[in-house]
């Protein structure tokens, strides 16, 4: 009997950039396919599977189509119907009177005529779920932050404490800083009065964390880091003093495990579910059909993360970088609040960080892409290289802001503890990877120098 392939040479499999999966899968109009097996072809984003139907390579070739409809160019009618609404409101007095509402609104108008460029004409990044145009007004948002940034990076606080007034009027009084710090007794009392909503956000934002650097061990280094971080600089924010049970017990070992714990069996249950994706054409029934539309919101496929960081010294310095990058971009809210007045729940707090979080999910998949496949990645991706700049624009706006507000000297005791880690830190490459690079390269000019038996 003559196989599938040799009775319509169409269906033979394709490489990546061929053919979009519901050609395919109209070729074989009512049967439903089980992908990479029974010789049935191999559809695009099936065609880097390194383990028999479980784990799946991604990265974007061509559009999915699955869902037809979000696929097709639309940019003349979303460029026809975003000017009618500008006129309408900008010309009307109909949805705003002339004035301060007005001019408010003008910055808005401007910033969403931005995001709608970059949703139809930036690059694609590495997600096509739910849509790429979603991950392209995701680096849009990044970029009108960044921009926010440097134009913030030339004034001095008062101004920017001033300025932040225009966004809220309550903004622009100081507060006063938390302690965490005041009865350190473990007592029952103690413990309940510790337990509030930012034990919750703790939890969430480490599950966030697990399912951007998919890795166990890298989660664990990353909250302990962390808290040695709050201990080094809690001599300058009153809220990083904690009781040594509030750091290592409530934190490390219940929020964030608890987090990270849940995050990773998401991870796992993502990298081993079987993606089947069929268009609406192929798909019965209209439960069937609000299904596979709401599906449109799940990954499309899932990789794990193998960091390597003790394979070679490329991926111990990307680790190192990324670990430093995440330290950074956790710090940086802690000290923006301090320095500009604003409450821990501050609208500005929290899509700052649900911002982070929607931009590291593609970027952290460009990096790991950039140093494990470099023949492919063959620069930086543009979600990387555009929340490096942003964290470390963040940075800078907070040491020229902090002169005169910090003025207590680091303790002697954190300067030895951060002495020693930098030590250590250049000496585990040394002796890992820069000692066994020497003794192959006087090995190897050995041997040339030997002359050879006649």
């Amino acid at each position: 009997m003559a196989s599938t392939s040799q009775e319509n040479p169409d269906l033979v499999p394709i490489s990546p950039i061929e053919e979009d999966s519901d050609v395919m899968l109209s070729a074989v109009a009512e049967i439903e396919p089980e992908p990479g097996l029974n010789g049935v072809p191999v559809r695009w984003y099936d065609a880097d599977r390194t383990e028999a139907y479980t784990r799946i390579t991604p990265f974007q070739e061509k559009h999915d189509t699955s869902v037809e409809f979000f696929y097709k160019p639309l940019t003349l009618s979303a460029l026809a119907c975003g000017l009618i609404v500008l006129a309408y409101v900008a010309t009307t007095q109909d949805v705003l009177e002339e004035g301060r509402d007005k001019r408010r609104v003008g910055v808005y108008a401007a910033i969403a005529s931005f995001l709608l460029f970059a949703m139809i004409q930036f690059r694609d990044g590495p997600f096509v779920r739910p849509h790429p145009a979603f991950w392209r007004i995701i680096l849009g948002v990044n970029l009108v932050y960044e921009l926010a940034l440097v134009f913030l990076l030339f004034q001095d606080l008062n101004t920017a404490r001033y300025m932040l007034t225009y966004i809220d009027s309550n903004l622009g009084v100081q507060l006063p800083e938390k302690s965490y710090a005041e009865d350190c007794s473990l007592t029952p009392k103690t413990l309940w009065n510790a337990i509030d909503i930012f034990c919750l956000a703790h939890a969430l934002g480490w599950f966030g964390k697990a399912m951007i650097l998919r890795d166990y061990w890298f989660c664990w280094i990353l909250s302990v880091a962390f808290e040695l971080a709050e201990y080094s600089l809690q001599h300058q924010l009153a809220n990083f003093a904690e009781c040594w049970w509030d750091h290592w017990i409530l934190d490390v070992l219940v929020c964030n495990w608890l987090g990270t714990y849940l995050g990773m069996k998401v991870c796992q249950y993502l990298e081993v579910k079987p993606y089947e994706w069929r268009g609406l054409r192929q798909t019965r029934g209209i439960r069937s059909k609000a299904k596979r539309v709401l599906s449109q919101f799940s990954p499309h496929d899932f990789t794990t993360f193998e960091w390597g960081t003790a394979s070679d010294f490329l991926h111990f310095s990307t680790v190192v970088l990324l670990l430093a990058v995440f330290l950074a971009a956790e710090l940086n809210p802690f000290y923006l609040k301090s320095l500009l007045w604003m409450e821990p729940d501050h609208p500005i707090i929290i899509l700052r960080l649900a911002f982070v979080f929607l931009c590291a999910l593609p970027a952290v998949r460009e990096l790991y892409q950039y140093i494990n496949d470099p023949r492919r990645a063959v620069r930086m991706g543009q979600h990387v290289w555009l929340l490096l700049a942003t964290i470390i624009t963040e940075l800078l706006v907070i040491a020229k802001w902090s002169k005169g507000q910090f003025n207590e000297p680091f303790p002697a005791k954190v300067k030895w503890g951060w002495t020693i880690g930098a030590i250590l830190l250049v000496l585990y490459p040394t002796v890992q990877f820069g000692v066994p690079s020497a003794r192959r390269y006087i090995r190897k000019h050995q041997k040339k120098g030997k002359p050879k038996a006649s």
